[in-house]
């Protein structure tokens, strides 16, 4: 659980959405979802076993209907609210706050895992420069001059080509379609290294 409803504070706060009208605990959990911008959401593990101590103590109640609990805030529970109307105020505070800390960790987040699909991307060309460049640069036994310009074995380099491009395309869709994490995307770089240092142990 986030640190800013430890000591109790997760009770009062559902005292508080309660206040606000009678409500199922998949419902609290969402306004908890909703209120941190969709960054935390408390289980129902949580939530349930709350709501059960907060009946116990009669500041809450509930109703069966479809087989689903419906709670609603009492007048002990009311009273307790506006005895702490102080707590909340700061509890609201401390909400805040970490909403926008929560939110500035997303950003960089988002900022790191972009520029490591940038980096990905980087390397896929350097990789499909290279390999060209490998196959063009070793040194092959010039054709007899029976054969066409371009060489007996055109076909297999255009399959080649065809491949390559084939590969460097997927791996962009891939790439594009998906968030991947920052460990993913080094280890996806990794791979093309070492792709590409095979095929440049091939082709010496």
């Amino acid at each position: 659980m986030t640190a800013v409803f430890s000591h109790g504070r997760l009770r009062l706060y559902l005292l508080k959405l309660l206040d606000d009208g009678p409500k199922h605990g998949y419902e609290l959990i969402r306004l908890l979802e909703d209120r941190f911008l969709g960054l935390y959401a408390p289980s129902a593990g949580t939530i349930y076993p709350r709501l059960q101590r907060l009946e116990v103590e009669g500041l809450v109640s509930h109703t069966a209907a479809g087989g689903r609990k419906t709670y609603d805030i009492t007048d002990a529970g009311r009273a307790e609210l506006h005895q702490r109307a102080g707590e909340l105020i700061e509890l609201e505070a401390d909400i805040a706050a970490s909403v926008a800390d929560l939110s500035s960790l997303a950003g960089e987040i988002r900022s790191e895992v972009r520029g490591s699909v940038r980096d990905l991307k980087r390397e896929l060309s350097e990789a499909t420069r290279q390999t060209r460049r490998t196959r063009w640069e070793t040194p092959t036994p010039p054709p007899p001059r029976s054969a066409s310009a371009a060489g007996p074995h055109a076909p297999l380099l255009d399959e080649f080509d065809n491949r390559l491009a084939a590969f460097t395309s997927e791996v962009g869709q891939l790439v594009r379609a998906r968030r991947f994490s920052e460990g993913q995307l080094r280890t996806a770089i990794r791979l093309l290294d070492g792709a590409l240092d095979g095929l440049r142990r091939l082709l010496r």
